[in-house]
């Protein structure tokens, strides 16, 4: 299956193909890239799993790959990777016509990913997302970056790919927790954009749950797609691409205070979905959120978030990125299928959410 990532108002278009990872060297023809040297970011999880099938795979197709390997884990998008990233691919001899292939999660495709797009004033960029949060949302866009202390993604670039490509069958490797860590982008695509797949992920959970293959090639495909058309309307999201923060501010505050780590990515935003729904109830009581509550609490959380102090947290949310002029914006739900941005005067409610999210009630 293929979607396209069409940026009419930018004049740029690019694929996004789901396809068994050995047609890779086809597809990077039919992007346009040449062969010659590419580069191949990967991490060490990875790389034990495919990263000499990867190579074989280049190499027989004509490229000179050079596979660098960096640290699994968010404390990777840092400085001091992006830095030894810049001193191994500079050194090697590259020109502003080399790629570089991000082959792994959301945090080497950000690192890898803004790496491309400031060395020699912008690489060649393909995407070959290998978890359920890079195939599904993370690799479409064009967003890249590094965290730095103030706050997660606040160092970074846009510069979107020639190529995504997607392997769904990679994901069988995933352990449980990353598995269902990217599940809560699937759940938050569904929410705010296409009610019907809100009811299609109800019936289909069990399976889910369960990797089955038919079921994940629907799935995946069918949460990339809702990505792409965001994208492919709102590039620099200026307006509706900031649906996709849904859970994501209250997310990131999670991780800021918890320390980048503690909480996968996707069991903060989780944390943050439930929040953001909750807030979205009181500020719509005339619609009915439990299937949505109900389907966010279905995704398993590891660490205990009653620790975590609402005051810290409050503050921490003053610096996501969506606060403008001192207001807090916030992406709730107007109904199950429909996000809306709103900017948010009453601390109380919010508070109220963290609360409540805190002690398990919601």
């Amino acid at each position: 299956m293929k979607l396209t990532v069409d940026i009419s108002s930018r004049e740029e278009a690019y694929p996004i193909r789901f396809d068994t990872l050995d047609n890779l060297p086809p597809a990077l023809a039919e992007a346009g890239l040449r062969s010659g040297k590419i580069v191949v970011v990967t991490d060490a999880n990875v790389e034990a799993l495919y990263g000499g099938r990867i190579v074989d795979l280049l190499v027989e197709d004509g490229w000179v790959p050079r596979l660098v390997t960096v640290p699994s884990g968010e404390a990777t998008k840092s400085f001091e990777q992006l830095h030894r990233l810049y001193d191994d691919i500079l050194t090697w001899g590259i020109d502003r016509k080399t790629p570089i292939i991000a082959f792994g999660g959301g945090v080497v495709g950000d690192l890898a990913g803004y790496a491309a797009a400031t060395s020699l004033r912008g690489l060649p960029l393909v995407q070959v997302p290998t978890t359920v949060i890079a195939q599904v949302d993370s690799s479409i866009g064009g967003k890249t970056g590094i965290n730095h202390a103030a706050g997660k993604n606040l160092i970074g670039a846009f510069h979107q790919p020639e190529l995504v490509f997607a392997d769904p069958s990679l994901l069988a490797s995933l352990p449980s927790r990353e598995w269902f860590s990217g599940l809560a982008e699937v759940v938050k695509h569904a929410l705010i954009d296409d009610a019907d797949f809100v009811r299609w992920l109800e019936e289909n959970w069990v399976r889910i749950e369960k990797r089955d293959e038919a079921v994940v090639r629907e799935l995946v495909p069918r949460a990339a797609a809702i990505k792409a058309a965001i994208v492919a309307e709102d590039v620099l999201e200026h307006g509706r691409r900031s649906l996709l923060n849904f859970g994501h501010t209250f997310g990131h505050a999670i991780e800021r205070i918890a320390g980048y780590g503690g909480f996968t990515h996707g069991e903060a935003v989780a944390l943050g979905m439930r929040a953001a729904i909750h807030v979205s109830s009181r500020l719509y009581p005339d619609v009915d959120f439990s299937a949505a509550a109900a389907l966010a609490r279905r995704l398993p959380v590891e660490p205990d978030p009653s620790p975590l102090n609402v005051d810290d947290l409050m503050d921490a949310m003053q610096f996501d990125k969506k606060v403008e002029a001192g207001e807090l914006r916030l992406v709730i739900l107007a109904d199950i299928g429909r996000g809306e941005v709103h900017t948010c005067r009453d601390t109380e409610v919010v508070e109220e959410a963290w609360r409540l999210v805190l002690t398990g009630e919601i």
